[in-house]
């Protein structure tokens, strides 16, 4: 007994002293890492911004601690911090130039690289010089660079150029091996989101109008890269039609698609003969990081312009964890925008939108959260790659509305579906099911068995109040009649450029023109910005961890299934979908 004791404290000792030794660790870790986060970076003349076009893009950046621990590059890039960077760089009469590094980068939307672009000619215009270079451009990261003043390639490299293709994912077929189908209920012909699960091919409304953004979209592209190579919008199409992303890189620069073929470690030479240096002399080097920490303009302070960043599907409510998706989640937002209204300080909002929808009861209670917050100051929407339908939902209430020309919004509709699962307990499982009841519907909703048409007619009449309720809304915040606004509804997705002509936009422009628009409403002539919603400090980063499941797990298959994870996700978590949605498909993918 008196062992057991000693060898039980020696081991509960060890614990503690294990336990005591990984906290101390861990606070420096973190006393370092804030404290590099304090330091701001000194700009010295004749330096030069790298912006390295490389990994996956969301509107903001995830302040994610372990990875500033342990030394990774974080796994996002931020949209919000390219723009800011390249602004700042433009205004730093000490920064000289960009230089672009592209590699594989993965743009969350066509809008995204065309702010990006814009941002990028705006910087063209004080003067300074844009150098790019790449072993290999996609197609985005093509587009991008084709503002530079010299677009560099690899001997052996190759641009990426053959236009654009929608190949949308359908899973009818593999849910009923499994016994599983959709009982669906929708109003408006366009609403495709559903397609993905009831259907084995697109729709022809669906085809209609997925046709029409893509190819709006290319034409944006060719129209834009146009500009910049001096080259026809034909030659650069028929270009995409012969292949030209097979083409030998000395064709390329025949073509003008580049201007010149360096090996990478020739770059440097470029770079400082543009800045006037000696072969022999370092480059002053800023990065993405770099840029980040640098104080940016303050136009005054008469007042302040919030951004609210909201992207993201739709929900009711955020399910938590530490590496969960980024969303909408209702609750919180309508809370965040009370405390907005209430901010004295606050004089206008922009709210930024990138999504495609989600839940439509989330999206009617953030459509009342923007109109209370409308009644005390003015409200201005950013509209990022996406704001369709419940996007647009929670939108229409604003001010003023600004999209991208290739953001894809309207989708006004709305739909319910709910999996019946009697197949595969019944048939596949050999499970069986009697049933007693004491009213007419009292079984309404069970997994036994499908609804019946007496339960589906009161379904579509409850998912037609809601298209109704839907229309009303966008009837009274872009002042048209509800009959105007259902002859462009019907589900159908607009490019922004289009949306303008049918008014659901006011404007065309990115979130600069946006902050510009509140702060003219509110009536500022001096005014600062800020961005809502604060990021999660490293505690609550790491408080998280206690409620993530499954993370891990999750992660592996991300990285085995690459494109083909989302559709997996989507059938292993649909039960944790609100059954009423305002969304657009569930997956967009544009190649």
């Amino acid at each position: 007994m008196k062992d057991f004791l000693k060898y039980t404290l020696a081991t509960v000792t060890g614990i503690i002293a294990v336990s005591a030794v990984m906290m101390f660790l861990g606070i420096i870790s973190l006393i370092g890492m804030l404290a590099s986060e304090q330091s701001k970076p000194k700009v010295k003349d004749n330096s030069v911004f790298v912006l390295s076009l490389s990994g996956a893009m969301q509107e903001r950046s995830e302040d994610d601690v372990f990875s500033q621990i342990t030394g990774n590059a974080p796994a996002v890039v931020g949209l919000e911090d390219v723009l800011n960077s390249i602004r700042k760089a433009k205004d730093d009469d000490n920064i000289k130039g960009i230089y672009i590094e592209a590699g594989m980068f993965v743009p969350d939307s066509p809008a995204s690289t065309q702010a990006i672009r814009k941002q990028l000619a705006d910087f063209k215009e004080s003067g300074k010089w844009i150098v790019a270079y790449a072993d290999a451009y996609t197609q985005s990261t093509y587009y991008i660079c084709s503002v530079a003043d010299k677009v560099l390639l690899n001997p052996q490299g190759v641009v990426d150029w053959r236009g654009l293709a929608a190949q949308p994912i359908f899973l009818k077929d593999l849910m009923a091996k499994f016994g599983v189908k959709m009982q669906l209920a929708k109003v408006g012909k366009y609403k495709s989101a559903p397609e993905m699960f009831t259907a084995d091919k697109m729709s022809g409304p669906n085809r209609e109008q997925v046709a029409a953004y893509i190819n709006g979209i290319w034409d944006t592209m060719l129209t834009d890269v146009a500009q910049s190579r001096k080259l026809s919008k034909q030659r650069l199409d028929a270009y995409a039609d012969s292949m030209v992303t097979l083409a030998a890189a000395e064709e390329l620069v025949k073509m003008k698609m580049v201007d010149k073929l360096v090996y990478a470690s020739d770059v440097k030479g470029e770079i400082k003969r543009l800045l006037g240096i000696d072969a022999d002399r370092k480059i002053n080097q800023l990065t993405l990081a770099d840029m980040k920490n640098l104080p940016g303009a303050d136009n005054g302070k008469g007042g302040e312009v919030a951004v609210y960043y909201a992207y993201g599907d739709v929900v009711d409510t955020n399910p938590g964890g530490i590496n969960t998706e980024a969303c909408i989640a209702g609750d919180k937002v309508c809370s965040d925008l009370e405390k907005l209204a209430d901010d004295d300080d606050v004089k206008a909002v922009v709210l930024r939108v990138n999504s495609g929808g989600g839940s439509a009861y989330a999206s009617e209670q953030i459509w009342h959260a923007v109109t209370k917050l409308r009644e005390r100051k003015p409200v201005v929407v950013s509209m990022g790659g996406m704001a369709a339908s419940g996007g647009y939902y929670l939108s229409c209430a604003a001010n003023y509305i600004y999209a991208e020309p290739t953001t894809l919004t309207g989708s006004i509709g709305i739909f319910g579906m709910f999996p019946d699962f009697s197949g595969l307990l019944t048939d596949k499982l050999g499970i069986k099911f009697d049933e007693v009841t004491t009213n007419k519907h009292s079984a309404f909703g069970t997994m036994a068995r499908p609804f019946n048409a007496e339960e589906m007619a009161y379904l579509n009449a409850y998912i037609d109040r809601g298209y109704r309720l839907f229309i009303k809304r966008v009837a009274e915040g872009r002042k048209m009649s509800t009959a105007n606004v259902d002859s462009i509804a019907q589900g159908r997705v607009w490019l922004g450029s289009d949306a303008l002509k049918v008014k659901l936009v006011d404007g065309l422009g990115g979130i600069d023109d946006a902050v510009a628009k509140a702060a003219e409403l509110a009536k500022l002539t001096d005014y600062n910005t800020a961005a809502y919603p604060a990021q999660p400090t490293w505690m609550e980063q790491i408080m998280a961890v206690s409620s993530a499941n499954g993370n891990y797990l999750d992660e592996q298959l991300r990285q085995t299934l690459g494109e083909y994870y989302a559709p997996f996700k989507l059938i292993k978590d649909i039960n944790r979908h609100n059954a009423i949605q305002a969304r657009m498909p569930y997956m967009i993918t544009i190649k």
